[in-house]
């Protein structure tokens, strides 16, 4: 277990402020999380499932076994599609909730947020155009076919960068750069929070139809079928004692 005195599990207190690789939590030993690590080693959200309704129930079943053809993105497009998911949500070994797979269906249904930037394409012609810039930076910068084939580090550097808005040329040129970068989180972080491997990772009960939660009180009051973590350090007062 990590000593939480050192400042190395805080974002913003890391050199480069990078996140820490979560590889240094618990196994999960019950039910499945995204690389088999998680806060919540003994916790799996579909034991509750016998108390939802059959509706909630097959929504939720659904999830965990989603096509993984891709409609949306093209064969060449899908590699670079991979790894930027696999970069922003920090999964770089199975199991992987199916990220790229689950943005594609979205984007190829239709199903988006209602609104657009004024000054951005489309959504989906956004996430093309951020793929093609991804490849575009690898090759230019580094000499190498497109962005997958970056090492890990390059990979995380460009992904910074983007988030920044500080890349340009090419198909950046015909984007609001940050934008593109939260129009593409936003659809990412939705689909990946939205799994219930992501629900076992963060403890979250699911959705608890039809029987509701019942305590909504102070952090430290569980429903019963709510998770314990298995570390207790609160980070927040952490980072203002180190600040």
């Amino acid at each position: 277990m990590p000593d939480f005195r050192d400042p190395d599990h805080l974002p913003n207190l890391r050199k480069g402020g990078l996140s820490r690789h979560p590889s240094w939590l618990p196994r999960q030993r019950r039910g499945t999380t995204p690389q088999m690590i998680g806060r919540y080693p003994d916790y799996d959200v579909m034991a509750n499932a016998a108390s939802w309704d059959h509706a909630t129930r097959s929504v939720v079943e659904d999830r965990l076994h989603p096509s993984l053809e891709l409609r949306f993105f093209s064969d060449a497009e899908a590699p670079t599609l991979r790894a930027f998911c696999d970069v922003v949500v920090a999964q770089d070994h199975d199991p992987r909730v199916p990220v790229a797979e689950m943005v594609d269906h979205v984007l190829a249904d239709g199903h988006l947020d209602g609104f657009q930037y004024a000054d951005m394409p489309n959504d989906g012609e956004t996430w093309r155009l951020v793929l093609r810039g991804l490849d575009e930076i690898a090759a230019h910068r580094y000499g190498i076919r497109n962005f997958p084939a970056c090492d890990v580090e390059s990979r995380l550097g460009i992904v910074a960068e983007l988030a920044e808005g500080r890349l340009g040329g090419g198909a950046w040129d015909q984007l609001n750069v940050e934008r593109a970068f939260k129009v593409c989180m936003r659809m990412v972080l939705s689909a990946f929070y939205s799994h219930p491997w992501a629900w076992n990772e963060i403890g979250f009960g699911g959705p608890a139809y039809p029987e509701g939660y019942m305590r909504l009180g102070p952090l430290a009051v569980r429903d019963p079928h709510e998770a314990r973590a298995a570390t207790s350090e609160d980070p927040v007062p952490l980072a203002s004692d180190l600040a």
